[in-house]
């Protein structure tokens, strides 16, 4: 699946679809290169350009210096390449071109490719043909392999997981030391203490539990009902520390996500699925010095729940991106353990099409329960994907709920949600009626991530925005953040 500039490539085996504004806006890294590529949505600064019906879109734009960069796109991806010297994907100028493109058909016209856009859009069709003859490049056959030295692996391995009980052992007497002397001492000792321990654990090879001790450490500052919150997550280390120092007795699944929590990676080794898969979402979240990329996805077919994870360091955002509301004809490969929702883009097929219907939704307390059950397998998990069917948000004393339209349940909106500014679009998008909401349900509360309008009858009455008989083929997937 080709995700960034440099990914493997796609044959377009149909015109591509033409994407909407959200869409475009979605694809954007950061709000700073949201703003700049809706200043560059405008015919004004773009001269020669075009589209084909593969899927390629291509422009040249007025900038500060005497030569204007040189943008194409190919959207069956989708992938960038600007002479920009921007290090972000998209660019700003790809974002541009893409909302111009989106602005209306006759934008840009239809047209054959300049040759500068020409060769790089002959590279990638190039690799493609490699890719579908099965070829590998070279070396290929080497990396695949496997160690050259299994012994001299197992060893390191066995050094690692020595080290990580090492590391586990002392951040036990830490907990206990706290647990024993009082939780108000954590206020009065500061950050500075975790921040020592997560070093430790750092220095441990142990960076998942390293991350969950800088959170510690930053909870005491966090407002009211901070003893409690600190205590559950205390809770929750503990048993990870004791999950580690007892994983042989574990049995192997609830062991995978043991070692993924504490931080050992986990390979993407799972039997590949091929369906038609849904963007339902994309977000970016920092974590220390580098920006997490999370997409989500629904198979059609399989009716499973997908989530494709990148990672964006030093100042370059992360490369995955996929535009919120089509659907591909792709093969993931899913992770094992606590990532069993994580999985890595395979090969696709063909080219993007419209979405067509939500995935079907469950209740407020339907929710709940799947939230339950994963948490029996994975009892770190902060928030499992679902989605809600029927729901009307509605205000409530600490802010909003969304709330059964059939029902007396509701589910809080997360406090991360309340202040986007697009809880006010699903309302405005509710009007006061039942509406689909994807998101993540979890402790917090449900983190609304996109959602469906109801559909509307030939009658001009209104029908359940879950059920797939009722909604039109192209329903518009409408992102919450």
């Amino acid at each position: 699946m080709l995700l960034t500039d440099g990914g493997e490539p796609l044959s377009a085996a149909a015109p591509a679809v033409r994407w909407t504004v959200e869409q475009v806006l979605a694809l954007a890294p950061d709000d700073a290169s949201r703003k700049a590529g809706n200043r560059l949505g405008s015919a004004g600064p773009w001269s020669d350009t075009g589209w084909d019906g593969p899927g390629a879109v291509w422009g040249l734009c007025r900038g500060s210096g005497s030569k204007p960069y040189r943008t194409v796109i190919d959207t069956t991806g989708p992938a960038y390449k600007c002479s920009c010297p921007s290090r972000k994907f998209p660019c700003k100028h790809a974002l541009g071109l893409l909302l111009l493109r989106a602005s209306a058909e006759e934008a840009l016209p239809a047209a054959d490719p300049p040759d500068w856009a020409g060769e790089w859009l002959e590279g990638r069709r190039r690799r493609t043909e490699s890719a579908e003859a099965g070829e590998r490049p070279e070396g290929a056959e080497g990396a695949a392999a496997g160690p050259a030295d299994p012994a001299a692996a197992r060893r390191r391995a066995e050094r690692r997981a020595g080290r990580i009980s090492g590391g586990v052992r002392e951040l036990e007497r830490r907990l206990t030391d706290l647990v024993r002397g009082g939780l108000a001492a954590a206020e009065q000792s500061g950050y500075g203490l975790w921040e020592e321990t997560a070093a430790r654990m750092v220095d441990a090879q142990a960076p998942g539990l390293a991350g969950r001790v800088r959170e510690l450490g930053a909870i005491p500052a966090s407002g009211p009902g901070w003893p409690v919150r600190l205590l559950e997550e205390c809770a929750l280390l503990h048993l990870l520390d004791t999950g580690w120092l007892g994983i042989d007795r574990l049995p192997p699944p609830l062991a995978a996500t043991v070692r993924t929590r504490v931080g050992l990676p986990a390979g993407a080794d799972g039997p590949p699925v091929r369906d038609r898969w849904l963007v339902l979402a994309q977000y970016d979240t920092p974590e220390g010095k580098i920006v997490a990329r999370r997409i989500w996805l629904y198979g059609r077919e399989s009716g499973r729940t997908a989530l494709l994870l990148s990672f964006g360091a030093a100042g370059r955002s992360p490369g995955q991106a996929l535009p919120v509301g089509v659907t591909l004809d792709a093969e993931l490969m899913p992770y094992r353990g606590s990532g069993q929702l994580r999985a890595e883009p395979g090969p696709q097929f063909g080219t993007p099409v419209p979405a067509g219907p939500p995935p079907p939704g469950v209740t407020v307390t339907g929710a709940i329960a799947a939230y339950g059950r994963a948490l029996g397998d994975d009892p770190w998990l902060e928030s499992w994907p679902v989605t809600l069917r029927d729901v009307i948000p509605v205000p409530s004393q600490d802010g909003w709920q969304l709330a059964d339209a059939e029902g007396d349940s509701a589910l809080p909106v997360a406090p991360a949600a309340l202040s986007r500014p697009a809880l006010w679009k699903l309302v405005a998008l509710s009007g006061g009626g039942p509406l689909t909401v994807f998101g993540e349900c979890g402790h917090r509360g449900f983190d609304p991530l996109a959602a469906w309008a109801p559909a509307v009858r030939e009658d001009g009455g209104e029908t359940a925005a879950d059920d797939p008989h009722t909604l039109p083929a192209n329903a518009e997937t409408v992102p919450l953040i």
